[in-house]
């Protein structure tokens, strides 16, 4: 199934959704986080992303399985496999710290809503799961950023 799309490999195709999603939930969630007064027009886009990054990782892991599966099969050098059991270490990191970032970012647009604040929460809850929204962010960009570069150098490496 994630394999290919009209015969071309569907990875290379599904990585930039996750180049593009994850960065921007990070961006959207941390700026829930820093502009309390524009919550009410970022909550949506904050909790789509929410779901769709994480999604969007769990199809470029599995794509990339696949492609591995392939490359295997295709008795691609053990040097290259190497890399690529890298890449897809990281690229396994990026889709459990995006899926921590989606699952945060969901509780805190719960627990900062209208409805939530007619029940009385405590003010250091909304605070500590706004770090907590903030440090994952900025790792869940980090490990998008090393699984780029892991995948690009196991591609371009001594091509260019």
């Amino acid at each position: 199934m994630f394999r290919e799309f009209m015969g071309l490999p569907l990875h290379p195709m599904l990585i930039h959704a996750v180049v593009v999603f994850v960065p921007l939930l990070a961006l959207v969630s941390v700026a829930y986080v820093a502009l309390p007064r524009f919550r009410s027009r970022l909550d949506w886009a904050a909790v789509a992303l929410a779901v769709g990054a994480p999604v969007s990782a769990f199809f470029a892991k599995m794509s990339g399985e696949e492609l591995k599966e392939v490359l295997i099969g295709r008795n691609y050098p053990p040097e290259g496999i190497a890399k690529i059991e890298e890449h897809q270490g990281y690229g396994e990191l990026t889709l459990w710290w995006s899926l921590g970032l989606g699952v945060a970012t969901i509780l805190l647009v719960v627990l900062t809503s209208r409805r939530a604040q007619a029940r009385s929460l405590p003010g250091w809850v909304k605070l500590v799961l706004s770090g907590i929204v903030v440090v994952l962010a900025g790792i869940s960009v980090y490990y998008v950023y090393l699984t780029g570069d892991t995948g690009a150098k196991t591609v371009w490496e001594g091509i260019l």
